[in-house]
């Protein structure tokens, strides 16, 4: 009996293929889902990520062998600091997909939106909103652009993240009324979120630069008596066809992707992020001074980045988003 061929299944996943660096720091949400909801409300919030801890909570998770039990859950802390609503923008559903239909810029923007752009000082804002709402029957989505606020943050910081936040509930007419009437203001974390809910975590993952195929694939070593070296795989591909196939494992970027994770539950929103804090301020990132969020588990990337949350968009039918009971909270 000859001596049976090793196998062993494809390491690494194709699923994320090419990998390459994210074209911006800040993560991007391409789908806003339909939730119905009695009245407008923005379907997405922004923070920033200050570090972990863990708290001690009553287990309400039906069928778990510690349902009504009292267990340790490690949590992300972010920091929330409001949001400045810059701008609303319709869109129109067209052949070729969503065209900008008309937007409407606040009057007197915050100095630091001037970092990253420049409104036009001659527009007439009532004119705006007139032309908006005279073709208020083709505007398929409302959106806001939001601008994020570093300096009401722990991070020494003071250029803004601009993005949009897409709105959610009523008909067209009362979101568009609704984003009217925010233009200008700030948003709080308390005003989209909720304890209990679900969210969908957008972000940029942690760069690690360029590695070898080992760390980037999960490929094995080869033997130490292998022939131009022992990190490297055994063949890039047969001589004929001489090709090299895009499922073979090289070495490249790792890091630095974007990546959206599912179904992050919220824990706790709170207001006084003194209480959060540990002494001496979380390691790289300082010291909380207004809102915060506790999201269950981890988030990608590193402390310091924006982390972008979204209203679940894949939560089963029937999933319970009841506020936790929390007992401890440890930091």
């Amino acid at each position: 009996m000859g001596r049976r061929k090793k196998r062993a299944p494809k390491r690494g996943s194709l699923a994320y293929i090419p990998k390459v660096r994210a074209s911006s720091i800040v993560g991007r949400i391409g789908f806003w889902p339909s939730v119905i909801y009695d009245k407008p409300r923005l379907l997405g919030f922004a923070c920033y990520k200050a570090g972990m801890a863990h708290v001690s909570v009553i287990d309400d998770t039906r069928g778990s062998p510690h349902y009504g039990k009292e267990i340790l859950v490690p949590v992300t802390v972010l920091d929330a600091p409001p949001l400045y609503i810059v701008a609303v923008r319709c869109y129109e559903n067209t052949p070729y997909g969503l065209k900008t239909l008309g937007e409407v810029w606040v009057d007197k923007p915050p100095k630091d939106i001037e970092r990253i752009l420049t409104i036009p000082e001659k527009f007439n804002r009532d004119e705006m909103i007139k032309g908006i709402k005279s073709s208020v029957d083709r505007i398929s989505e409302v959106r806001v652009l939001t601008c994020s606020q570093p300096r009401l943050s722990g991070l020494r910081k003071k250029t803004p993240e601009l993005f949009e936040i897409g709105v959610g509930g009523g008909s067209i007419e009362d979101r568009l009324e609704y984003c009217l009437s925010i233009l200008g203001k700030e948003i709080r974390a308390r005003d989209v979120l909720k304890e209990g809910m679900y969210v969908d975590v957008s972000a940029i993952t942690k760069g690690k630069g360029f590695q070898g195929v080992i760390k980037r694939w999960g490929v094995k070593r080869r033997p130490h008596k292998s022939r131009k070296g022992v990190r490297k795989v055994g063949t890039l591909g047969p001589w004929s066809p001489a090709t090299v196939l895009s499922t073979v494992p090289r070495a490249g970027q790792l890091g630095f992707f974007q990546r959206i994770e599912h179904n992050k539950r919220i824990m706790k929103i709170g207001v006084n992020g003194e209480e959060i804090t540990p002494k001496g301020g979380f390691a790289r990132y300082g010291v909380i001074r207004g809102d915060y969020v506790l999201i269950k588990g981890s988030v990608p990337g590193p402390v310091k980045r924006l982390i972008r949350l979204r209203v679940a968009a894949r939560l089963h039918k029937g999933t319970p988003e009841t506020a936790p009971q929390i007992t401890y909270v440890k930091v």
